[in-house]
């Protein structure tokens, strides 16, 4: 059996990853460490359920804020409202994506469907950083030909909205602080909360001046505020998705010289290919090479060890190879240049 290092996007082909127990072997100078754990990410009922209850939440109050906005005649309103309906939008995609990442592998998926989380993630900072875009459109509009706007009742509609946005913030925050498409959703609802806070803010200064201008004033300061969480939030997903090496974890260099120091008998260490599922879940391949005569069965149980004790990687598959790399060996431009 040989395994090729070199993972295809998601995940490796010629094992399955369902959950499965490989015992420490070697065959033909090569194996895989036991590691008796499944390869799904952790995807609960729970960050399933606290989505479901935000959605529920986003929904009644994006419906009150319509009405609010038809009442008093309150453009903000009215454009949270729209705001809303994305983040509602956003939201069931990251309610779908844990749905779907909880079906079991399949011959073409040996991964099961956990990355559609990461896509998910994704499409919800590109959705946030298009809604900064433009809230600062819609302010530099409002700047330009303010509107009258009724404060008592924008405040009413205000104040029920930061709450509703308050508890669905708590919500998502005590559920997996680590997932990536649970950030997202998180931010979406801080986005809105924001956005509440803001049009309590301005009622409350057109109530007491008549001063129009703040309520587009405010709501380009809490755009700047979104953006910097909404880059963050994209560009983690694009690393993930472009298989990047964890950037929590030592990268391969120093994942080389932790094995060559801390495992007798490991010759060199070589074809180190590290990745993540999601970004809770990182995975390794790679290769290291033993002398002829070598307790190979030995050598790789104590790579295995070293990984999951001193890095923390739990899922890794490794080649032994004896004396000399077979890939290598057979690498028609490595034959040309000697």
């Amino acid at each position: 059996m040989q395994d090729d290092a070199k993972p295809p996007p998601g995940g490796h082909a010629g094992h399955d990853h369902a959950g499965h127990d490989h015992a420490g072997h070697g065959h033909g100078g090569h194996g895989h460490g036991g590691h008796g754990h499944s390869h799904a990410a952790k995807v609960t009922r729970d960050s399933e359920r606290r989505i479901l209850w935000v959605m529920l939440l986003t929904l009644v109050f994006m419906l009150v804020e319509v009405v609010g906005g038809v009442i008093s005649g309150s453009l903000a309103l009215i454009a949270d409202a729209a705001h809303m309906l994305t983040d509602l939008l956003a939201l069931f995609m990251a309610w779908f994506a844990f749905r779907l990442s909880r079906r079991p592998p399949d011959p073409l998926r040996s991964y099961g469907y956990h990355r559609f989380q990461v896509v998910a993630s994704y499409t919800n900072g590109l959705f946030l950083l298009l809604i900064t875009a433009w809230i600062v459109y819609e302010a530099a509009d409002r700047l330009l030909s303010p509107d009258p706007v009724d404060g008592w009742v924008m405040l009413v509609v205000a104040v029920a909205g930061m709450l509703a946005n308050a508890g669905g913030m708590l919500i998502l925050a005590m559920g997996d602080r680590d997932n990536l498409n649970m950030k997202a959703a998180l931010l979406h609802v801080v986005s809105d909360l924001l956005g509440s806070l803001g049009a309590v803010v301005a009622a409350g200064i057109i109530i007491a001046t008549g001063w129009v201008p703040v309520d587009p004033i405010l709501s380009v300061v809490f755009a700047v505020l979104i953006l910097r969480s909404a880059w963050i939030v994209t560009r983690r997903s694009v690393h993930v998705l472009l298989e990047g090496t964890p950037d929590d974890r030592s990268g391969p260099d120093r994942i080389a010289a932790i094995l060559r120091e801390k495992v007798a008998g490991v010759l060199d260490v070589h074809h180190i290919h590290f990745w993540s599922l999601t970004a809770e879940r990182p995975l390794l391949t790679l290769h290291v090479t033993v002398a002829e005569g070598a307790a190979a069965a030995e050598i790789l149980a104590n790579v295995k060890k070293v990984l999951r004790h001193d890095l923390g990687i739990d899922h890794t598959t490794v080649q032994v190879d004896i004396g000399t790399c077979p890939d290598e060996m057979h690498d028609p431009h490595r034959q040309e240049t000697g």
